[in-house]
């Protein structure tokens, strides 16, 4: 009969935070290990594209340094997963960077395991050659001519190559881009849990405390039995609910009784959810399927250009009332004055329609409107340049029935214009084949 396995989760992302009783607490119900996510394609290809970390090194370091020192203490492992926020090579590196410092500065020995998750150009046109890759959510084929625009493509490992780390003795992995359930149920597969139930598990707890009530970036426990899992959080200020606990597992899910993920699809239509006293959920039905061929999950980013805003607002009515003009008007104008230089303008209007765009079914008149110009260009000095132009017009735009004759926006920022400096698109949101689980995710060994 196999031993309960118990997971804690600190937070949903590393450096979003979580509560210090609820971390002590949690290490007191005696957890085998701790793992935790760190990334997402949810803030957009720049972090993919830029290597540039998602949450600075002090939240990092501050909260690597907790949950080291207790794992440390414990004797037990600590895996992060899509470090630095996309898993790229570089943010592997910086984040095993802040490791060794830690080691240094706390006083620790322990083996570091670091898993890159970069994927050479050349391998990824040998699959597209060979008939190898499959639309994921691009919505377009991967070609030839779009790997040579990718200036990063990672691959979302399973859990095989934490597995392997684990195999090497590893005390502290530092993993690129990973399946965020993978990196959770890991260590369960590892020791030999059931893989539906240990993934099914990963799902639920890889926001943390998100499956409890009140949901909070906060820790989460699971323990993985032969036939279930059970759920609770750490701080006694949260409980699982059936609620909360079914609500999360839906979270992000376009099929509620399908979870795909490497390698594998995870039936969940038999599931059932039962309350355990006043905090805890019990969790049974997942089945695994293995499939025929095992495909790892593609993100690419490229370069689009180089990108300036201004940040306006808008008080005066008469502007209001003839905004989507002035809008056309300036932007037509603006096109043709740096022809032929291509520039993309893109205006966002909050109090309108800024978050929903065409889709924004509210039509009620608005008494103040915030304005965002949005330029995209070639380079900065084109950007900043037509985006100046446009914020100039429009604060002395002319237009039938005004009133005032300047003064259109106003600019809470000076300067007004503001340089973003590159940006980035997703070159690559596809499938490919590969021989192994292992074969793209290099495992590295230092003993610290």
């Amino acid at each position: 009969m196999m031993d309960a396995i118990t997971v804690l989760t600190p937070t949903g992302t590393l450096g979003y935070g979580f509560g210090d009783e609820a971390l002590a607490r949690g290490m007191a119900l005696g957890p085998a290990v701790i793992a935790v996510d760190a990334g997402s394609t949810d803030p957009g290809p720049h972090y993919l594209g830029s290597g540039k970390p998602l949450v600075s090194d002090v939240s990092i370091k501050r909260e690597l340094t907790a949950l080291i020192r207790a794992g440390r203490r414990a004797g037990i492992p600590v895996i992060v997963g899509s470090v630095g926020g996309a898993g790229s090579g570089v943010q592997v590196e910086r984040t095993a960077k802040l490791v060794r410092e830690i080691a240094r500065e706390q006083g620790l020995a322990f083996r570091l395991a670091t898993i890159r998750s970069d994927i050479p150009i050349e391998r990824a046109k040998r699959a597209v050659a060979a008939g190898e890759i499959v639309d994921f959510e691009a919505g377009s084929p991967l070609t030839q001519d779009v790997l040579d625009e990718t200036v990063t493509l990672v691959a979302q490992m399973g859990h095989e190559p934490i597995c392997e780390a684990l195999d090497g003795g590893a005390d502290v992995i530092i993993a690129g881009r990973a399946c965020d359930d993978s990196v959770i149920a890991a260590f369960p597969i590892w020791r030999g849990a059931d893989p539906a139930l240990a993934i099914h598990m990963g799902k639920i707890l890889e926001c943390g405390a998100f499956s409890a009530e009140p949901f909070a970036m906060d820790v989460m426990l699971g323990t993985v039995h032969e036939d279930s899992f059970l759920l609770e959080p750490g701080s006694m200020a949260r409980r699982a609910s059936v609620k909360s606990v079914a609500a999360h597992s839906l979270y992000e899910r376009e099929n509620p009784f399908k979870q795909s993920g490497p390698g594998h699809e995870i039936d969940l239509s038999g599931c059932s959810f039962e309350q355990v006293g006043e905090r805890q959920v019990r969790v049974r039905g997942a089945t695994l399927t293995e499939t025929a061929d095992y495909y790892v999950k593609l993100e690419g980013a490229r370069l689009a250009g180089y990108r300036s805003i201004a940040i306006a607002g808008i008080r005066c009515p008469t502007t209001i009332r003839a905004l989507d003009t002035i809008l056309d008007d300036v932007r037509g104008k603006a096109l043709a004055y740096f022809a032929p230089a291509p520039i993309s303008v893109a205006f966002h209007v909050y109090g309108g329609n800024g978050v929903m765009k065409e889709l924004e079914p509210e039509t009620a008149p608005q008494r103040e409107i915030g304005l965002v110009i949005e330029v995209t260009a070639a380079d900065q000095e084109l950007a900043h340049a037509a985006c100046h132009q446009i914020s100039g017009a429009m604060l002395h735009y002319h237009y039938p029935g005004i009133i005032n004759t300047s003064g259109n926006l106003a600019f809470p920022y000076s300067p007004s214009d503001l340089d973003l400096g590159p940006v980035y698109e997703f070159s690559a949101y596809h499938l490919m084949k590969v021989d192994t689980p292992t074969e793209l995710f290099p495992v590295r060994y230092e003993d610290l």
